[in-house]
């Protein structure tokens, strides 16, 4: 084979360590960015945040205007630089190619980003969890069971087994283990006979929440309805429909319970409001999970008759470069110190930029939603248009693999709620004049008549099919159940009731 040198070009996307640090900052969630920028904080010496109190004065102070610009109150001499080019994620965080003076400079609109923020990366030390998260460490079920048997007259052999068959129940109370295993577990087959550990079992499950350690749902009703006033109307009844018919209850087939226990309609109306009293999970009475509070990365309000996008300053963090590490690198005399803070410079101004990129970003695709969607601001669910990832995409001029790193965890502040902006993304179903209907209306179409129905007679799937049909809207029996599954509505036969 004949060796020879050929020229050849082309044209190739080259992933710049500052694309790849644009590329992740833009799909991670205001928590997770909040984190980061902690680390950052941490790591680089050259990155500061500025404190509430600096932001009257501070002349390089970069704040949002609302519509996408980043503004600043410029010092004598200097200019605005942009954020980047486009690319993947938008715009890229293109390094910024500095002479000697700008890294001297403290100054300028990329060595200062952010808003008016109450961030964790306030760096200030205090603890910035919600007034109602703090010191709340609730004790968990397992705990909240041990403390009780602590606190009764068992043997030290018992005490032993109570702990072994806590350890078995799960977060809704019941018994995940057969006795069998958990006397087979302890070792104590010659110590302790099967009928001690159910023994044992028996007086746990009457332990606050009554019914927790039972091992169906019948045994946990039971449970609950042993503990009831024996004068409480209606409670031979309810015992008798939980241990012989609780099948037929949970079917709701009401005509064979009224058959088999000769009530009345009235009178079994009355019964199953008394089981219904009863905790079916009585382990979800305990629990030590911590609320979890949602930050909304966009805001948008009516003002004037008009639609308004905004960023939400308290999840933007207020970046800078330390002036007074950076005035170092024109003073230090020591050729690796100047290299070192160099370095961190150069990375600080990367960060900031990719920073200002990804909410320049996010609030470009925020207002794109909000403009195709503005008859769900004014109406609701039910006027939400079709629009999917390539829709937003052509409309902002950017690729859908970064529409879709924007509306990932990135929430949106309505007049009707917090949603995430995947929300608003939806697909299409055709209707009989030839126009579209997003999923996201269907779905809320669905809800509506499930909420009107006969509960005597609810809608079948079919019904609801042929219901919207009727409204020009053509969707399949199985696309009503799927939707309808979506919306944690069970079927006809489950929603059936009594009167």
């Amino acid at each position: 084979m004949k060796q020879s040198i050929q020229l050849r070009l082309g044209q190739h996307l080259t992933m710049t360590p500052q694309l790849q640090q644009a590329i992740r900052l833009l799909q991670l969630s205001t928590l997770e960015l909040r984190s980061e920028v902690q680390q950052v904080l941490e790591s680089n010496p050259l990155l500061e945040t500025v404190e509430e109190s600096e932001t009257a004065t501070d002349n390089a102070y970069s704040e949002w205007d609302g519509q996408g610009n980043a503004g600043q109150a410029n010092g004598p001499g200097q200019e605005p630089e942009s954020a980047g080019g486009n690319g993947e994620a938008g715009q890229e965080a293109a390094g910024p190619n500095d002479t000697t003076e700008d890294l001297y400079s403290g100054s300028g609109l990329d060595d200062v980003y952010g808003s008016v923020s109450s961030g964790a990366a306030s760096g200030d030390g205090q603890d910035d969890r919600p007034y109602e998260a703090r010191g709340s460490t609730s004790p968990n079920l397992q705990e909240h069971l041990l403390w009780q048997v602590s606190m009764s007259p068992f043997s030290d052999t018992d005490a032993v087994v109570a702990t072994a068959i806590i350890d078995s129940i799960n977060d809704d109370g019941y018994l995940s283990t057969s006795l069998e295993d958990i006397w087979h577990g302890l070792g104590l087959e010659e110590a302790v006979e099967l009928d001690e550990i159910e023994a044992v079992l028996h007086r746990i499950q009457h332990f606050h929440p009554i019914g927790v350690g039972a091992r169906n749902l019948r045994e946990c009703l039971l449970i609950q309805l042993t503990q009831l006033d024996p004068q409480t109307p209606w409670l031979a009844q309810a015992t008798l429909i939980v241990k012989d018919y609780l099948h037929l209850l949970g079917g709701r087939d009401y005509t064979q319970l009224m058959r088999r226990t000769r009530l009345s309609r009235p009178d079994l109306q009355q019964v199953v409001a008394l089981i219904q009293s009863l905790d079916p999970r009585p382990g979800s009475a305990v629990t030590n999970a911590q609320p979890e509070y949602i930050i909304p990365d966009v805001i948008v309000r009516k003002a004037r008759g008009e639609w308004r996008v905004e960023l939400n300053p308290d999840a933007i963090p207020r970046l800078r470069i330390n002036s007074q590490y950076a005035g170092l690198i024109r003073d230090s005399q020591n050729s690796q110190d100047v290299a070192y803070l160099k370095n961190h410079l150069q990375e600080a101004r990367w960060f900031i930029k990719s920073l200002r990129s990804r909410h320049e970003t996010l609030l470009k695709v925020a207002k794109c939603i909000v403009d195709h969607q503005r008859d769900f601001l004014e109406q609701g669910e039910e006027a939400m248009k079709a629009l999917v990832l390539h829709d937003v995409a052509k409309i902002v001029g950017m690729h859908e693999s970064t529409i879709s790193r924007v509306t990932t965890q990135k929430y949106m502040y309505t007049p009707r709620g917090i949603f995430e902006l995947k929300y608003f993304l939806s697909s299409h179903v055709s209707t009989a004049s030839g126009g579209e209907c997003s999923s996201t209306a269907i779905r809320a179409l669905i809800k509506k008549l499930v909420a009107g129905e006969d509960p005597v007679k609810p809608l079948s799937d079919s019904k609801i099919a042929q219901i919207l049909a009727k409204q020009g809207i053509n969707v399949a029996r199985r696309t009503i159940a799927k939707y309808r599954e979506a919306l944690s509505i069970p079927p006809s036969n489950e929603r059936k009731q009594l009167a």
